[in-house]
């Protein structure tokens, strides 16, 4: 049998429901019962005739004009001071009293509804309606310097930029964290929004469907499966856009490379192996000082980058013509019209119809050919040294992280056989895990003791100066700053044991947080690899142009073309003035790409780049010194 109900209880719920229904529906209640007291006074003034008028009017007041003069009191209650009659007057009262109560109700929602607003943009979800905006998923650390170089790569749009980042943080914190870190957005305007990037429903506030690209950020303890999700939440979301998404990414396990992989078949998914670049990078500046800042110059946005441009007058030109035709502009490779890199491809390679060149430049309008190119000084270039006789090295490496396993692989691809590894650190079960993770080596052998890193007794008894490279990795197990703290009390004793026997080894090191860097110039190191900076570097780039990414590819490949930094006196006459056409000359009889040059004096100047100097003018004159390097880009 069904329950009944009073009449109260039936009033009192209908009351809760429509008080439910928010400040609009509030409002019009209010705008109803001012209507019915209006309505209802001036019904009474015009039946009480002249009884009720006010005392100055001969004749009973007119409906329409009682009406009038009730909403005024409602909505000013000081407007009866003036009223005369006291039938008039008592009516009036009765008016304003309720008056008194609308309005009153009314302020108040106003103010909640206004505060409820406020409240709901600082929980940053409402929907961004922007088109060709780069997207960020995700919060971690490198944001800050993604923003940045978005900021720097935009900064000649003339309409500005707009970046959108969606993460798990309230709206206002990550406001105000960029507005500290990243003070000058160059005209980028940057918009948050708080939610759950793997999400479908979270994602569509950033309006990914007229989003240019998308950056992926890592975060959490499983950091791939966050990104594998965010870009299935966006590949296979039923609303998602006809044309390919852009994304770009990053994936620590290898394993999981194949995954993104398929998740973006329909979709250009560019994902980095984060171990793999920073052990490259490591295990190559280890051996050639200044590869990382070149590196870093390349990727920036700061100087000059790595553009594409179809020149018709190239047409039927070989690629060794090319590489001296550009005043402002170095050029690397080839990009075939079908898609198809070549990087220092063979000097005879002929450009085709629909082929663009590849060259370092300062903006890609910058690319011009020059009307004369710079003269060559024949008599300054060396004929082809030969191949020095590779010897076996020593390598220390202090620390060790998961890009441990992946760098001494990488070592064992450049040493020649007989060459030693030896690696130190606290990790539990050291040499166990160590031997587990780098089985295979052919051209090393592996040590492996635990013990304190930043210890001076352990330090001094490993005998440092017996070895040819050390690197230094953080210990991801600990927090950024405590990792990096760690880093720069090694390298300080390392550099006063160097300076007090006199011995050669290189220095090279992985900081966490760029800031460090600054600190750790007191140590007089040869090399830093702020690897987080450089993943975050790479991916800026892509997400701005993304046919760089065979580009890297290319230099990152073992098998392919790398940069790599060589004596200078192996290719023109030192302790006299030449220009850089002529380097370039020289590079290009030994069928390798020069992109410029390191002077050694200047390794530990920061205004000067640490002496590196990419993309020179050809025309430029240099007096080289015997320890300077030329950087080019060869096969070995």
């Amino acid at each position: 049998m069904p329950q009944k109900y009073s009449f109260r209880q039936r009033v009192s719920y209908w009351f809760d429901n429509y008080m439910a229904r928010g400040p609009a529906a509030l409002i019009g209640g209010l705008a109803v019962v001012s209507l019915v007291v209006i309505f209802l006074a001036a019904a009474i003034i015009r039946l009480g005739g002249t009884a009720l008028s006010p005392a100055d009017s001969e004749t009973p007041m007119e409906f329409v004009e009682a009406a009038w003069e009730g909403l005024m009191r409602t909505l000013d209650a000081g407007t009866m001071g003036g009223d005369q009659g006291w039938g008039f007057r008592f009516v009036m009262f009765f008016v304003t009293l309720g008056g008194v109560f609308v309005v009153s109700a009314l302020i108040g929602i106003l103010t909640n509804g206004v505060d409820d607003k406020l409240a709901q943009l600082r929980k940053g979800r409402s929907l961004v309606l922007e088109s060709d905006h780069t997207v960020i998923l995700g919060w971690s650390p490198q944001v800050f310097t993604v923003i940045s170089e978005l900021a720097e790569a935009n900064s000649n749009r003339k309409s500005g930029a707009v970046v959108v980042v969606m993460a798990e943080e309230d709206k206002v914190a990550m406001e105000d964290a960029i507005r500290e870190r990243v003070p000058d957005t160059k005209g980028t305007r940057v918009i948050c929004r708080s939610g759950n990037p793997m999400d479908l429903n979270d994602i569509e506030l950033v309006s990914p469907r007229t989003a240019r690209s998308i950056i992926i950020l890592p975060g959490g303890e499983d950091p791939d499966s966050l990104v594998i999700k965010s870009a299935l939440a966006l590949t296979n979301n039923p609303n998602r856009r006809a044309e390919p998404y852009h994304i770009v990414t990053q994936i620590r396990d290898p394993r999981n490379m194949d995954v993104i992989r398929m998740i973006g078949q329909r979709d250009r998914v560019q994902p980095i192996l984060v171990n793999d670049l920073i052990a490259r990078v490591v295990a190559q500046t280890s051996r050639q000082s200044g590869l990382s800042i070149v590196y870093t110059e390349l990727l920036n946005f700061g100087g000059d980058e790595i553009y594409f441009k179809e020149d018709p007058a190239l047409v039927g030109k070989t690629y060794g013509d090319a590489l001296l035709a550009y005043e402002d502009s170095a050029v690397v490779g080839i990009f075939r019209a079908g898609g198809d890199v070549r990087m220092n491809p063979p000097m005879d390679t002929v450009f085709g119809a629909g082929d663009s060149v590849a060259a370092i430049s300062r903006d890609d309008d910058t690319i011009r050919l020059a009307d004369a190119p710079a003269a060559v000084d024949e008599s300054a270039v060396k004929s082809g040294a030969g191949r020095r006789e590779a010897a076996a090295e020593k390598c220390l490496i202090l620390g060790w992280n998961r890009c441990g396993a992946a760098i001494v692989h990488e070592l064992d691809a450049y040493v020649a056989k007989g060459s030693l590894v030896k690696v130190v650190s606290e990790t539990p079960g050291l040499a166990a895990q160590i031997r587990r993770q780098t089985g295979g080596l052919k051209n090393q052998k592996l040590e492996a003791e635990e013990g304190n890193i930043a210890d001076r007794a352990l330090l001094e008894s490993l005998k440092a100066r017996d070895y040819d490279h050390i690197i230094v990795l953080a210990d991801n197990d600990l927090s950024e700053q405590e990792a990096d703290a760690r880093t720069l009390v090694t390298l300080l004793h390392l550099r006063d044991m160097a300076d007090k026997d006199r011995t050669p080894f290189s220095i090279v090191s992985e900081m966490l947080d760029l800031r460090n860097r600054e600190l750790a110039e007191a140590a007089q190191v040869d090399d830093f690899i702020v690897s987080e900076h450089l993943v975050s570097l790479m991916m800026t780039q892509l997400s701005e142009n993304p046919n760089l990414y065979s580009i890297f590819a290319n230099i990152l490949d073992p098998a392919g073309p790398e940069i790599y930094l060589k004596p200078v006196g192996d290719y023109v006459e030192t302790g006299r003035p030449v220009n850089f056409a002529t380097v370039a000359a020289a590079a290009r009889a030994r069928g390798e790409t020069a992109i410029g040059y390191r002077i050694l004096h200047e390794n530990h100047d920061a205004g000067k780049s640490y002496g590196v100097h990419t993309n020179p003018k050809k025309s430029a004159s240099v007096n080289f010194a015997a320890e300077d390097k030329v950087i080019v880009i060869a096969e070995d």
